[in-house]
């Protein structure tokens, strides 16, 4: 995993919480065209920086609920990842309850084409 590798935990705490959750979703929108079976390492790839950028959210933020909820939140995505065929609609609920996370995220939803 070569994109936010790099990411320490101190440039990830500047960003405030509703941009690290757009981010963690931009990564969730990347995966969700990644659904063909020859595409599934792509797919693992893209889960893989979305349970980096969660780590990194969940190492950096000091509210003890939001911490909660995006390791729960974690859970789901780890199940996607070590699924031998992931679901397209597990996929698409989990997105959809990351960006339920925040009201700025939240605003996305109408947007979203899963």
């Amino acid at each position: 995993m070569t994109q936010h590798a790099s990411m320490t935990p101190e440039r990830w705490a500047r960003f405030d919480v509703a941009r690290q959750i757009l981010m963690i979703a931009n990564e969730m929108n990347r995966a969700s065209g990644q659904f063909a079976p020859d595409r599934l390492p792509s797919l693992r790839l893209c889960y893989e920086r979305v349970l980096r950028l969660v780590d990194l959210t969940v190492q950096t933020r000091e509210r003890r609920g939001l911490r909660r909820e995006l390791l729960r939140w974690r859970d789901l995505v780890a199940a996607l990842y070590v699924a031998p065929e992931p679901s397209r609609d597990d996929h698409a609920a989990a997105f959809r309850c990351l960006l339920l996370l925040h009201p700025v995220a939240a605003k996305q939803i109408p947007l979203l084409q899963l």
